[in-house]
């Protein structure tokens, strides 16, 4: 637990700096997250043999359609959820207008290479790689999603965002939950991550 303590730590002070109304305009949004995916799945790998070990023997190149294949799927189920959403709350389209303004102020090619080679990847191999990793040794596998996927959704509480706080946990649950069941597919969760946020932020977005 001791281990996984600190890294949790400096990524809800980094959620912090990237989403509190307080921080968050006075910084570049997406040069502070790869710097924090940086950070947190640097962390990660120096603290976690067995997941360096997991990341080398465990790419099949099946994980590339399938990971293909469940961003595809995540994106339907987020176009589902925002008609379900703004049907439902009045708040819902202002607040994921918001969570689209973060694309103001940089290249969307930018953008992109930095969610498809930094954030998605780094997000995997932090929270579900190591943090729930570790969870389910301490505890089981079972009770390790469920913390996991609840810190990662609380992280961007800072936000005050309820409409982003809901996507946190929806996308967190998907892909907690499948490193539950498969965790020797982390690579088809990285390659899931990256497509989805590509997908969701740039090319079709809801």
């Amino acid at each position: 637990m001791k281990k996984v303590t600190l890294p949790i730590f400096v990524a809800l002070v980094l959620w912090f700096v990237m989403f509190s109304p307080w921080t968050a305009p006075h910084i570049n949004f997406w040069i502070t997250m790869a710097s924090a995916g940086v950070i947190l799945s640097s962390m990660s790998l120096a603290l976690s043999p067995e997941l360096r070990t997991s990341l080398r023997k465990n790419f099949r190149w099946s994980d590339l359609p399938l990971g293909i294949a469940l961003g595809a799927l995540l994106w339907g189920i987020f176009w589902v959820g925002d008609k379900v959403a703004v049907w439902m709350f009045p708040f819902a389209d202002g607040e994921i207008g918001s969570i689209y303004s973060m694309r103001d102020g940089m290249n969307y090619v930018a953008i992109g290479a930095l969610l498809t080679f930094v954030v998605g990847p780094a997000e995997e191999i932090f929270w579900r790689g190591f943090v729930q990793e570790n969870f389910a040794k301490r505890w089981s596998p079972t009770i390790g999603f469920i913390v996991t996927t609840a810190i990662y959704a609380l992280c961007h509480i800072w936000a005050l965002n309820f409409m982003l706080i809901v996507a946190a946990a929806v996308a967190g649950g998907v892909w907690g939950l499948l490193y539950r069941v498969c965790p020797e597919r982390i690579w088809t969760l990285i390659i899931s991550h990256a497509v989805w946020d590509v997908a969701v932020f740039l090319i079709f977005p809801i």
